[in-house]
This record gives structure tokens, sequence and C-alpha cells, in this order.
């Protein structure tokens, strides 16, 4: 065939999925006649238009295939924002400070995806730039320690360049970046008053935690992967769940090339930290985590912690065997942080990850 022939959106990747929803949603009868328009579709534009309901079931599936996931139990809850009519950096901004208006709920967070428009034969569509819709900046301070979020360096780097003035604070919210087209010059959003809902972090037993100054955003909402559905890509399509307790505790304030908080609190803790055989980083990661799943619980915000969670994961798994379908997991992933010994899941393996799994949350091709 020649290459100028060949389609946008591949037309075997959509008749599978065309394929799957029928087979999983009945109620959508004989699949031969969508199937039919579908390829017809493909064959005269190249790609294809889904319906709200194969867009609506598409995310849900692509988070129940999502292999690094252990909260998807609760994939068939996921509401579903159905925004492709929407393309300009105006609209994307204001509708993701909407997505964690309505994930953030008040605390009683909702797993929620706002999918915009997909990438078009000869017109890709616009890219978030921030990895999350929420992320802390990170700057060097003038004696060369880190100020910040080291991970958020390189997005507040690029907003500083962009016009934001960036300030002097360990947890300064990063600005929403949204690029249209390819080569044009991202625009910046300042995250509205309201929309970022974040915790204080403080110790049922130590009072002196609250000197730290920590604290966190609730809502993970996921900004940089792209959706893909039956060969259709979403690459605009933020998505979130809720923490679980370790992701806060155990990563972002404790690795060292985060805010790595784990020699101050084991300083405050008076533990003696002259020997790793002392274990003082496992004693100081204990009490982090016993902070960050405290402060979400007195503050009515919606987190998991690791115990729960992983038998909670073993119950999809279950469910998933009942039903004939594998689990797809990655144990370095699924396997918590904190403890994992300890925990259901570690002492299993799982089925293997199949990189081709379709639909999906994959890696974002750059322009």
């Amino acid at each position: 065939m020649d290459a100028a022939a060949v389609p946008f959106t591949d037309p075997d990747q959509a008749a599978d999925f065309v394929r799957q929803f029928h087979h999983e949603q009945p109620a959508a009868g004989d699949p031969a006649a969508r199937l039919r328009a579908v390829l017809d579709e493909i064959d005269r534009t190249g790609t294809y238009e889904h319906t709200p309901a194969e867009l609506a079931y598409g995310a849900k599936l692509a988070w129940r295939n999502a292999a690094r996931c252990i909260g998807r139990l609760y994939w068939r809850s996921l509401v579903v924002r159905d925004l492709r009519h929407l393309g300009a950096a105006d609209d994307i901004a204001a509708e993701c400070f909407e997505h964690l208006r309505l994930a953030g709920n008040g605390g009683r967070i909702r797993p929620v995806i706002s999918v915009f428009a997909p990438d078009r034969p000869g017109r890709p569509a616009a890219r978030i730039l921030n990895q999350q819709l929420v992320r802390y900046a990170g700057h060097p301070g003038p004696d060369g320690a880190w100020i910040g979020d080291p991970a958020g360096a390189r997005l507040a780097a690029r907003a500083r360049d962009l016009g934001w003035k960036c300030g002097e604070e360990r947890f300064e919210v990063l600005p929403l970046l949204v690029q249209e087209r390819p080569g044009e010059r991202p625009e910046w959003y300042e995250l509205p008053d309201g929309s970022t809902l974040e915790v204080e972090l403080v110790h049922p037993d130590h009072d002196w935690f609250a000197e730290l100054g920590l604290r966190w955003y609730a809502v993970p909402a996921i900004s940089d992967m792209t959706l893909e559905i039956g060969g259709v890509r979403y690459p605009t399509a933020p998505f979130n769940g809720w923490y679980m307790g370790t992701e806060i505790g155990a990563r972002n304030l404790a690795d060292a090339d985060r805010y790595d908080m784990l020699a101050t609190v084991a300083e405050r803790l008076g533990l003696d930290t002259s020997s790793d055989r002392t274990l003082w980083r496992d004693r100081a990661l204990v009490e982090l985590n016993v902070a960050v799943l405290h402060s979400f619980q007195e503050a009515g915000v919606t987190m998991a912690d690791h115990h729960t969670e992983s038998e909670r994961f073993l119950k999809h798994v279950a469910q998933e065997k009942r039903l004939g379908r594998p689990t797809p997991a990655d144990w370095s992933w699924i396997v918590p942080p904190v403890s994992g010994g300890l925990t259901p899941v570690y002492h299993r393996y799982y089925d293997p990850v199949d990189p081709s799994l379709r639909p999906a949350f994959v890696a974002r091709e750059p322009w």
C-alpha cells in the first residue's frame, strides 16, 4: 500500500475496540453495523469519532488496563467528561480548573477524566505541558539548596521564561501550561482560588510536626499521558483517582530527589542517625506516613492506606478472574514502598504486562 494511503487511525485497533465494546456492553446490540460505519469513516477520513458511550467506556477500560495502578477496583466509577469539542488553550485551562473542583468534591475525592479534542489527520490537538494539573514548583536557592519540589523545576523554569513570577515558597503551585500547536508559544494560567484543595500536615502524637510547614494537594490528576481508545489518540485527557498515603509520605516528601524530609523528621524525633543499622530512616518514614494519613483523615479528604488498598486490589483481581479476564500488573508499582512484605499484594505473581493492550493511558509522543 502507498504510504500516503495508510490511514491515520489503525482500522484493526478500531475494529478490536468496537467488538470489545459490544461484547462487554450487550445493550449496545450487534456490532456489525457500527463496525461497518467505523471502517467506512476511517477509509474516507483517515480516522473516526467515538460515540459518547464508546468514549466513556473506553476511558474506563484504560483505567482497568493500567498495570501500575493499585486502585483499579473502582474503574467503573470513573466520571468521564466529554470535552472533545474544545481545543483552545483558554477553554482547556478553564475546564481543567473545573475538573479539579469536581474531583476535589469538598474532600470526598471523585475519580474524573476530562477528555479534550483528539489528534486528527494533519491536526495535532493541544497538549498540557504539566505532569499533573497540580504540582509544586522547585528551584535552587542562593546557597544551592533546593526550594520546593525538584520534580517541578523544569516546568517552573519554562513558566518563568513565559512571564510567570515564581516566589520563594516551598509549596508554590505551578501554573498550568497549555500549548495549542507544535512550535507555538504555550499559554500559562495561574490556578484560581478554590480549585486546589490542599491539606496541612500534622502528627497525632508530635506537636512539633506542624512546625515543619508541610502540606500536600488532594487531587493527583495526571495530565501528560495520552488516552488511546481504538486507535484514536487523545493527548489531552487529565485523569485522577485519589492518593494512597505512601505516594506522599514515602515518595514525594521522603525521596532524596524530592522534598527529602527523612533526616529532618529523624532529628526532631531524636533518633540516632550515626548508622544505617539504627534504622532511623525506616522509623522516620513510618512517622511521616502516620502524619499524612492522620492529616487527610482529620481534614475529611479521601485517602487510602496501603494495607486496605492492597486488599481491595486483590478483590479486583478476583472479580476479573471470575469474569474470565486477566489483570496485568507491574509488581514493582503494585507493592507499596512501605512495609511491602506486610501487604497481601507482595506474596504473589500477576498476569504479565502487555504493552499493546488497549484501551490504555500511554506515554505521550513529543511533537
